[in-house]
């Protein structure tokens, strides 16, 4: 290939003073001599093209061709600007190639001259590893000056490592980092990329070692300051400036108000340095600015908060059982467990992750046992509703970067106790939502972690605050509804419904004091007998807890009020003659058919999140072609059950006296009262089967009789869930034969000892069982032996295994 002919011109020349340019070099300077302008205007008039070199002595305002440099670099002008007031212009020029003078023109009225460009030698074959070696070394050297200075511009570090020409290398490091005029001219003198490479590779060596000794120098000047002093001088001028000006309220003298709270806290270095950030913006915002009112509530907001503020914890049991006694009746479990709870916190004070959730139905007294145990241990008290939270933001408070912003709620009971270990009830946990705007639930999370909360990160706080010191009771009305991450992180306890001598007591001992110092009545003004108070639990109040029996006992101090307020002396007393008349009829009656037995109608037990109830269960057998019709807004669950019975029905209807073709001559009608109410779940299978082998049969069911069970295809009677519930609500409506699975009778153990000493449980493990303990004595069973199978060996169910 024949060797390219270099390229002469004549071009108009402009010094440089102090600035070397290299060839793909983009640089911007200002041009401020007439010479230098007018090279500029002529170069513009015939293809932008310019010849660029130093100037030897930077001090000549005029210089001639003896005090250039004779190498400099050819370069295209890409944009003129003229500067403002000012006759100066500003350039934006690009290097294309090396060159030199090779002859002057002339001087007047701007530098002329013939250049001709300087070819770069090309690397040897045998000097390409040599090349590459020398490239790795310059870059590693380059970067070790770069960790240096750290001033180098990203996308220049990237340009350099991608680079592996040794000559573009050179220039473009030349051109971008510091160094001596005169050095960056040898280098741009130099046509042999690998010798201008070794120098640049010496040059930036010596660079870096004199960079880290000025590093060193810089380090130990600093150190030489006391940085507290000066502050200290600094904002003493600033206290008397602000004195002399009568400016207390200004946001210097507050921004030191603030600082001197927070050096009064003591807090952690980290959150220390957040905070007087904080100040410091403050004395640079105007005086009443918005940024200023934000800043200033955000302070106030976290040093109001009690960081250094607790109580002490009175440990005392035996107080602690009379404050627990004197504020409810029964809750055995849940006051045997704070009464654990205490006595372990005596032991160890320190010990974390005692959180418990109160589940049950509403009116059992959740909230209150919180408040009784606050007051038990001497803590402050604050509740938070939790029922149709569905923000996030409600946990964790909002980025004060926002208009309006505030803490979580966490923060703001905190703020409301001032205290920093108080009692938080965190009240119907299982009503949480969750939207578009988070999950609450999963705020949550870290907060009822013992071993995550010491350091709760409030949104808008921004500084941890430690919530182990706070004790947290949580209540819910259906435990199954709390989120599993949560409900992993509580000790659920359960509470039930109450029974009617329970609720006696609680009317006694706690509703009616309360209702009469409520109404400014006393016990000598009004009394309410016994039978009344039956009367009322029974007739009036259908319910787990004891709120609705409140409400009457608060109507009739009512009425008791306005006989007073008429003119009526001396203590009334309102007996059980006397509730229709003042109350209004009776809500709840028994129901005639309840005390006579009946064909075709079985008693079962249902579990609702707020307690058991009695299930009726009706079965009408109708003349027709094999139709099953369901009715009472049942789940699908619960019409497999019903299928289920009818096919056991079938496969033993010749040992139960029942036709065996009724499922094709017989329409059969199973009704489930209360029609609008929700039903499911597979606990009634025993009830469906009962009342349908009644219907079929002809024989009356027992109407004493309650029954809770599943049932198999081969007549097996599982276990079932929520047994406790289920046999309240029988003991409730006067049934004393409760028919149970035989897998349940271990859970006999939870149900109240009153409800055990006047009910009678009869545990079956198959239907045959079932019907011989609920149908009259008309039933006659007819086993056939060869023909039976035993439950345990036709499904292999061990006791216990599966529980709905």
């Amino acid at each position: 290939m024949p060797k390219k002919d270099p390229v002469v011109l004549a071009l108009p020349v402009v010094a440089m003073r102090g600035v070397v340019i290299f060839p793909k070099m983009t640089l911007h300077f200002d041009v401020g001599r007439k010479k230098s302008i007018a090279a500029l205007k002529a170069a513009l008039g015939d293809g932008r093209d310019v010849f660029l070199c130093a100037q030897r002595d930077l001090s000549e305002e005029e210089p001639r061709f003896t005090n250039l440099c004779p190498v400099g670099v050819v370069a295209s002008i890409t944009q003129i600007v003229r500067l403002p007031n000012s006759e100066n212009i500003r350039v934006v020029v690009e290097g294309k190639y090396r060159a030199y003078i090779k002859e002057i023109i002339k001087e007047r009225p701007y530098l002329f001259a013939v250049v001709e460009e300087r070819t770069e030698k090309a690397v040897k074959a045998s000097q390409l590893e040599y090349e590459q070696a020398l490239v790795r070394r310059t870059k590693d050297v380059f970067e070790g000056y770069a960790d240096e200075t750290m001033h180098l511009a990203p996308d220049v570090a990237i340009s350099i490592i991608s680079e592996n020409q040794s000559g573009a290398l050179a220039d473009y490091i030349a051109g971008n980092i510091s160094l001596p005029p005169e050095e960056k001219q040898k280098l741009l003198n130099e046509t042999d990329p690998l010798a201008r490479l070794e120098s640049l590779c010496v040059m930036l060596a010596e660079e870096t070692e004199i960079a880290k000794l000025e590093n060193d120098i810089d380090r130990k000047v600093q150190e030489r300051i006391d940085k507290n002093q000066r502050e200290y001088y600094l904002r003493e001028q600033i206290k008397v400036i602000s004195s002399e000006l009568d400016e207390e309220d200004s946001p210097v003298a507050d921004a030191e108000k603030y600082r001197e709270r927070i050096a009064a806290l003591g807090f952690s270095q980290q959150s220390e340095k957040k905070l007087l950030a904080e100040c410091d913006r403050l004395v640079k915002s105007p005086q009443g600015s918005p940024e200023a009112l934000v800043i200033r509530t955000y302070l106030d907001r976290v040093l109001g908060l009690p960081w250094n503020v607790r109580t002490k914890d009175n440990l005392n049991i035996a107080s602690a059982r009379r404050v627990l006694e004197s504020d409810h009746y029964g809750l055995e479990d849940v006051k045997q467990r704070i009464i654990e709870l205490l006595s372990v916190r005596r032991l160890a004070p320190d010990i974390k992750g005692q959180i418990i959730c109160l589940a049950g139905p509403p009116g059992v007294g959740k909230t209150s046992i919180a408040k009784s145990l606050a007051r038990a241990m001497g803590r402050k008290y604050v509740r938070i509703s939790l029922g149709g939270v569905r923000d996030e933001a409600e946990i964790r408070g909002h980025r004060k970067t926002y208009i309006g912003s505030m803490p979580g709620r966490i923060i703001t009971a905190l703020e409301q106790a001032q205290s920093a270990n108080p009692l938080i009830l965190l009240d119907e946990i299982d009503k949480l939502g969750n939207d578009f705007r988070g999950d609450p639930a999963s705020a949550l999370l870290e907060v009822l972690d013992g071993e995550q909360n010491s350091a709760f990160c409030d949104h808008y706080i921004e500084i941890p605050f430690d919530l182990s010191g706070a004790l947290f009771i949580t209540t819910a009305n259906d435990r199954y509804a709390i989120p599993a991450a949560l409900a992993d992180r509580m000790e659920i306890i359960e509470l039930y419904s109450y029974t009617s001598e329970e609720k006696f007591n609680i009317a006694k001992r706690h509703l009616i004091p309360k209702q009469l110092k409520a109404h400014g009545m006393n016990s000598k003004m009004l009394k309410i007998s016994d039978d009344a108070i039956n009367a009322l639990i029974d007739s009036y109040t259908r319910e787990a807890g004891v709120r609705t029996l409140e409400r009457y006992i608060a109507k009739l101090c009512r009425k008791a009020a306005v006989r007073f307020a008429e003119g009526c002396e001396g203590k009334i007393t309102f007996k059980a003659s006397e509730l229709e008349e003042l109350l209004g009829p009776k809500k709840y009656k028994d129901d005639e058919l309840d005390t006579v037995d009946a064909v075709g109608c079985a008693n079962g037990l249902a579990w609702t999140s707020v307690g058991g109830e009695l299930l009726k269960i009706e079965v009408a057998v109708l003349e027709g072609t094999g139709k099953l019709e369901l009715t009472g807004s049942l789940g699908d669950v619960m019409k497999e059950s019903a299928r289920a019975a009818v096919s056991f029905v079938r496969s033993r209807a010749d040992k139960l006296n029942i036709s065996e073709t009724f499922y094709k001559d017989k329409d059969i009608h199973m009704h489930f009262p209360e029609g609008a109410v929700p039903k499911d779940g597979p606990s009634a299978g025993v009830t469906i089967a009962t009342a349908l082998v009644s219907a079929l049969s002809g024989v009356a069911v027992r109407c004493d009789v309650a029954m809770t069970g599943e049932i198999t295809l081969r007549g097996t009677v599982l276990p079932i869930g929520g047994l406790k519930e289920k046999t309240m609500a029988a003991y409730k409506a006067g049934k004393r034969r409760i028919i149970i699975p035989a897998g349940n009778v271990p859970d006999l153990k939870d149900v109240s000892d009153k409800i055990k000493q006047c009910t009678q449980f009869v545990p079956v493990s198959c239907v045959d069982e079932v019907l011989e303990a609920a149908l009259c004595e008309g039933y006659k069973r007819e086993c056939r032996k060869t023909a039976e199978v035993s439950p345990s060996d036709s499904t292999g169910y061990t006791s216990g295994s599966y529980v709905v």
